[in-house]
């Protein structure tokens, strides 16, 4: 081959690769830019965990029953999952979010954890326990730090609900204010998406709710960028999902910028004045199916089937109530 062709030959080759090297540079980018962190929206499909405590009730049911067939839907439905202090300590909660992250991964699903544990939680009723200050900071940090190793996984926080609308009621919200907002910095993560408390629209008024949130915003994000997301609406509650898109609405305009996630994992049949353990309840919209700009999705975030509490016949906060599971899904579950 003559030199002069041989060079050009060689410079066309070495151009050629250097156009691949360039087109690999821009697909890496965009590939980037495609994996970073968006914020939950129509569509979100949280993890199913199989360590959920619908899954348990359903290997020990009696094969063939209405237990058992309820359970055993409820157990594969994308519902977050509850961190408190009293089954995930310190040195637990770390490793109970490394293996959800690996569920949610495994099910190309999000990540998706409530956050339970503050002190005076519940201010003494159903639910109360919690840690205190010094102990509450501390396993916040554990849970944000293997949140970020998690970051893959776009987790998604709810971060204690109840806190800030009870806080008027119990008389400590200056309190409430500090606990959450410095729950909320050692949670925070560039790829974790936090909703403080939001109440629901048949409790605080809008204008009332906003303000609670507005300090909690302002006291976490300081003189830095915004650390939540938004707020919560209706978990563990009733309320028909038309009247919590309204509320989310009416709180958010009070708010610049911040949206809202829905609890509708109870709410197929409204509200009928009681919050714990009403009869006559149903599963409301699965997760995922809503969303517009301020909402950016409904989700199952109280569990169904696990009781609100020691009344209308359901044992303790948190525990299975076979029959409330039952009665829950007797819309989607054959006889």
């Amino acid at each position: 081959m003559p030199t002069s062709r041989r060079t050009r030959t060689i410079a066309a080759i070495t151009g050629a690769v250097a156009v691949v090297a360039v087109v690999a540079v821009v697909a890496a980018i965009a590939l980037l830019r495609g994996q970073a962190p968006q914020p939950p929206g129509r569509g979100t499909k949280i993890v199913a965990s199989e360590l959920s405590k619908a899954t348990d009730a359903a290997t020990r049911a009696a094969d063939g029953s209405p237990e058992q067939a309820a359970a055993r839907y409820l157990s594969e439905q994308p519902t977050a999952v509850w961190l408190t202090p009293e089954a995930d300590p310190l040195d637990v909660v770390g490793e109970r979010i490394a293996a959800l992250a690996d569920e949610a991964r495994d099910q190309s699903a999000r990540t998706a954890v409530v956050v339970y544990g503050l002190p005076e939680r519940d201010c003494g009723g159903h639910s109360a326990g919690g840690l205190d200050g010094e102990a509450y900071i501390e396993w916040t940090r554990a849970i944000g730090d293997a949140l970020r190793t998690a970051a893959d996984t776009a987790p998604i926080v709810i971060l204690e609900p109840d806190s800030l609308a009870l806080a008027p009621e119990c008389g400590n919200i200056d309190e409430r204010v500090a606990q959450l907002s410095a729950a909320v910095e050692a949670i925070a993560g560039d790829s974790t998406w936090i909703y403080v408390d939001g109440g629901h629209s048949n409790w605080l008024p809008a204008a009332e709710m906003a303000a609670l949130i507005d300090r909690v915003d302002g006291a976490s994000r300081g003189d830095g960028g915004r650390s939540i997301r938004g707020f919560a609406t209706n978990v563990s509650n009733f309320q028909a999902t038309d009247d919590e898109v309204a509320y989310a609405h009416d709180v958010a305009a009070r708010l610049d910028g911040l949206h809202a996630i829905i609890d509708t994992g109870r709410n197929g049949a409204g509200a009928d004045g009681e919050w714990c353990n009403p009869p006559g309840r149903l599963v409301g919209e699965s997760g995922g199916t809503i969303g517009d700009d301020v909402v950016d999705t409904n989700l199952w975030i109280k569990p169904p089937g696990e009781s609100d509490g020691d009344c209308n016949g359901g044992p303790a906060a948190g525990r299975w109530f076979p029959e409330a599971a039952v009665e829950l899904t007797r819309n989607v579950v054959a006889d």
